[in-house]
This record gives structure tokens, C-alpha cells and sequence, in this order.
């Protein structure tokens, strides 16, 4: 069971779960061996096998808490051969000058997830945990060093705490 904290409400239809607060709105579909019910300020998963009922519990944990505070990872762009640019344009971000390279490197930001730099900071911020982690992962297999000694050229993109 988990408990809805205030300023957040949680909707059950079907298979599909949605949770809103402060910081957004997250959706998920839940299997069909499992349900999803809501009890006064509870949110209760049952399904047969334990170790799923575990799994979509933590699930509905981190969708209450990514509404209600937020997930963030601070990135920082570092470099020492080739000085490059991280550029976001709505819902793709282009690498600039990555090793040189005069074509910029793509990926893409996902969900509701939004990605904020300035310089050598790359903040990537969202109430979906999952779409925020896939979005830092997205952007560190774009700048994935190829046919080069890793060990000598160690530019890319690694995070930092606050």
C-alpha cells in the first residue's frame, strides 16, 4: 500500500494508472495479471505473483513521488580536445563539435521531461522517473566515443552532484 500524499490525486481506469500534482502528470498501463485499486488515501496492487505485486508497488511509489517532488540529474559536458555545444530544440538535442565531427549528433528527449543547458551544465528535470533516466541515457549513448582509445579521448557528458 501506498499512501497519497496532499496536493496529489491518483485516477484508476482499467489497466491504466494516472497520478497528478505540482510537478506534472504521469501515466502508466499495468499488466493484466494485476490490479489496481484505490482505498480512501491508498493506492493497493495485487496480482498473483509476488514478485510483480513488488515490482508495480515500487511503480506507483516512484509515479507519487515524481509528481508530488520531481526527479533531477545534473550533467556536466566535458571535454578536452574539441570545445562542443549541447543544443535542445523542443524535443531534440543536438551535440555540437563532438570530437570534431562537423555533423552534430541527435537524440531525443522523452516524455514530459525537460532538458535545460547553459555552458558545460545540463540539467535534465521531470515528474517520470523512467522518462528522465531514458532521456540521461539517450544523451550519454549519442556521445559514445567510436573507433578512438576511450582512454585518451575521454570527452562526453557525466553526472554531477548538486
Amino acid at each position: 500500500m501506498t499512501e497519497i500524499p496532499e496536493g496529489v490525486t491518483v485516477q484508476a481506469e482499467g489497466q491504466k494508472l494516472t497520478a497528478k500534482g505540482p510537478q506534472g502528470e504521469v501515466q502508466k498501463n499495468f499488466p493484466k495479471e494485476a490490479t489496481v485499486t484505490i482505498e480512501g488515501k491508498d493506492v493497493k496492487v495485487s496480482a498473483k505473483n509476488q514478485a510483480l505485486e513488488g515490482t508495480l508497488q515500487s511503480l506507483v511509489n516512484s509515479m507519487i513521488e515524481g509528481v508530488s517532488t520531481g526527479y533531477k540529474r545534473n550533467l556536466k559536458v566535458l571535454y578536452a580536445h574539441f570545445p562542443m555545444s549541447i543544443e535542445v530544440k523542443g524535443k531534440d538535442i543536438l551535440v555540437k563539435n563532438f570530437l570534431g565531427e562537423k555533423r552534430p549528433r541527435e537524440t531525443k528527449v522523452v516524455g514530459n521531461t525537460k532538458v535545460e543547458a547553459k555552458g558545460q551544465n545540463v540539467t535534465v528535470s521531470g515528474p517520470d522517473k523512467e522518462a528522465v533516466g531514458q532521456t540521461v541515457a539517450n544523451l550519454r549513448t549519442a556521445m559514445r566515443i567510436k573507433k578512438k582509445d576511450a582512454r585518451i579521448f575521454q570527452d562526453g557528458i557525466y553526472e554531477v552532484e548538486d
